[in-house]
C-alpha cells in the first residue's frame, strides 16, 4: 500500500514506448522511485494530484479520472472487493482539506504520448516560462491571489492541454430547437415514461420489433443497452434504428467500456446521419462481471464525463477533438447515468454535478428501490442549485422472484434493495410478480410526486407486455 493513497496499484506502471535523452530517463526514473510508494504512481505522464486530494485516480481499476463509476460504496471496490473505491477517499479527503472544488474541474483522458514518462519534467519547463524566481518568490508570499495566479500558472497547462481546455463551469446547450421528440416532450412540461429494452443475443431483429410495437403507445422513447453485464448483444445502434422506423424515438447507450476517443466521435457522427437523436453516456460494467474467458481489464480510454465533454464540444462548437471542424455538426439530446445509492448523497450530488457542467441535459438513474433516498439525493441537487438545469429519469424495475430480487441486491453495482421489499417478495411467494408489479406503482407515484423528477424509466428484463399495465394503472398525468 502506498503512503498517501489508500489502495494499491490495480495494473503495473507505465513505462516510455519511445526513446528519450538520457537526462528525461534519469527524471522519469526518479519520479517512478519517489511517487510510486508514496501515491502508488503509474506513471501516467498526465498527473492530476492536485486536484484529487494526493489520491492518485489511477489506483482505480477503471482509470476514472473524473470520479466514481456508478457501482461505487464507501465499503469496496465493485470490480476487486479486497480494495477501496479510491475516488470514495478522494471526495473524503477533498471535503476535510476543503478542496471540494477542486473536483469540479473536468479532467482530460490520457494524452498516451505521455504515458510511462515524467511530469516532473513538464513542471519544470512551465517554472522556467513563468520564472523562476517569480515562481519561487509566490510560494512565500501572503497575497493568496497572487499566489494562486502563480500556482495556477504553472499546473493548468499540464493538466489542461489547449486539446482539452477543461473547466469547472455549465455549459449550456448552444442550440434553441428540441433535438429530438424526446426532448420537446420533457421542455413542455410532459412526465415521460422510457423504457429500457434489451438487444437479443442473436442476428434476428424480430425481438426488437416486436418489443418496441409493443410499448410504442407508452413510452416517449426506448432505450437499448450497449452490452450490459459485459455481455456481448446485437448493436445498440441497430435496435435504435429498427425503433426510429417504427416511429419511436430511441435512445442509443454508448458505454466508455467498448469506445476509445475515435470509435466514439465516429459513431455519433454516423448515429446522427440514422436520425437518432438521444445519447446516454455511461461507463459500463466491468469485463470482470462478463462471462469468461475474461478480456482485457485495462481497456478505459475514456469516462462518461469525458464521453460528455467530447460530444458537447463536436454538438455545440462542431469541433473534433484533435480540434478540426467537423462540416456537419451532429444535434442530439446527451444524458448521463445518475447512481442516488452507491455512496453518500452529497457525494453523489458532485458527481451529478460535473456531468451535468460537462454536458449531460438528462440524468437516467439505475434502479431504485426508495423513494425516501431519491428525495435524499434530489435534496443533495438542490442544494448544488442545479435541478433546473437537467431532466431526471428514475430508473424503476418491476420484480419478478425472490431469486431476481436477491440478484439484484447482490450482484448489481450502485443497486441498493431494502429488507422491507425482500420480505414482501418472499412472503407473497407464486405470487412474486404480482407483488413485484405493486411495489413498482407503489414506488412510481411517490417518486412522481418529487421535485425534480421529470419520468420514469421501466425495466422490464424483457416483459415489456407489462408496460402498459404499469403506465395505465400509475395514474401519473404525464402533463405536469
Amino acid at each position: 500500500m502506498s503512503l498517501f493513497t489508500p489502495g494499491r496499484r490495480w495494473q503495473p506502471p507505465f513505462y516510455p514506448f519511445k526513446k528519450e535523452k538520457f537526462s528525461l530517463r534519469l527524471l522519469e526514473a526518479t519520479e517512478r522511485i519517489v511517487k510510486g510508494p508514496l501515491f502508488g504512481c503509474r506513471m501516467c505522464g498526465n498527473c492530476l494530484l492536485q486536484e484529487t486530494a494526493f489520491i492518485c485516480p489511477m489506483e482505480c481499476p477503471k482509470g476514472l479520472r473524473n470520479g466514481p463509476c456508478g457501482g461505487s460504496t464507501p465499503e469496496y471496490c465493485y470490480v476487486d472487493k479486497t480494495r477501496p473505491c479510491i475516488w470514495y477517499h478522494i471526495f473524503e479527503r477533498s471535503l476535510k482539506m476543503k478542496r471540494e472544488e477542486k473536483l469540479m474541474e473536468v479532467l482530460p483522458p490520457l494524452d498516451w504520448d505521455k504515458a510511462g514518462t515524467e511530469t516532473w519534467g513538464d513542471v519544470i519547463h512551465q517554472v522556467r516560462k513563468v520564472g523562476t524566481g517569480r515562481f519561487l518568490k509566490s510560494l512565500v508570499s501572503r497575497d493568496r491571489v497572487k499566489r494562486h495566479e502563480i500556482w495556477e500558472s504553472v499546473f493548468r497547462p499540464i493538466r489542461q492541454p489547449e486539446w482539452w481546455n477543461g473547466d469547472s463551469e455549465y455549459h449550456p446547450p448552444a442550440y434553441n430547437e428540441p433535438a429530438s421528440e424526446l426532448e420537446k416532450r420533457l421542455r413542455n412540461g410532459e412526465f415521460v415514461f422510457t423504457v429500457e429494452v434489451i438487444p437479443p443475443l442473436g442476428a434476428s431483429a424480430s425481438p426488437v420489433r416486436k418489443s418496441v410495437k409493443m410499448v410504442k403507445p407508452y413510452a416517449a422513447a426506448v432505450n437499448f443497452t450497449d452490452n450490459p453485464s459485459a455481455t456481448p448483444r446485437m448493436a445498440g445502434m441497430t435496435c435504435c434504428k429498427i425503433a426510429s422506423d417504427l416511429g419511436v424515438d430511441s435512445v442509443l447507450q454508448i458505454t466508455a467500456r467498448d469506445h476509445n476517443r475515435y470509435s466514439l466521435q465516429s459513431k455519433v457522427l454516423g448515429a446522427a446521419e440514422l436520425g437518432i437523436k438521444n445519447i446516454l453516456c455511461i461507463t459500463g460494467d466491468n469485463p470482470a462481471i462478463g462471462p469468461g474467458p475474461q478480456g482485457s481489464m485495462e481497456i478505459y480510454d475514456l469516462d462518461s464525463i469525458q464521453m460528455l465533454w467530447i460530444l458537447r464540444k463536436m454538438r455545440d462548437e462542431g469541433k473534433y477533438l484533435d480540434g478540426r471542424s467537423i462540416k456537419n455538426k451532429p444535434s442530439f439530446f446527451l444524458g448521463a447515468a445518475a447512481s442516488p445509492f452507491a455512496s453518500k448523497p452529497e457525494f453523489q450530488a458532485i458527481r451529478e454535478h460535473k456531468k451535468i457542467n460537462a454536458g449531460a441535459q438528462f440524468l437516467q438513474t439505475n434502479l431504485v428501490f426508495d423513494a425516501a433516498g431519491v428525495e435524499k439525493w434530489l435534496e443533495q441537487l438542490y442544494k448544488r442549485n442545479i435541478l433546473d438545469k437537467v431532466y431526471i429519469i428514475v430508473g424503476i424495475a418491476v420484480l419478478k422472484s425472490l431469486n431476481m430480487t436477491l440478484h439484484l441486491k447482490k450482484e448489481i453495482p450502485g443497486v441498493v434493495v431494502p429488507d422491507e421489499i425482500i420480505n414482501r417478495i418472499e412472503k407473497a411467494g407464486e405470487s412474486a410478480h404480482e407483488e413485484g408489479i405493486t411495489i413498482a406503482l407503489e414506488l412510481i407515484e411517490k417518486i412522481s410526486k418529487l421535485k425534480g423528477v421529470n419520468g420514469i424509466h421501466l425495466t422490464t428484463m424483457g416483459n415489456e407486455q407489462i408496460v402498459e399495465r404499469i403506465v395505465r394503472e400509475s395514474g401519473v398525468n404525464t402533463r405536469k
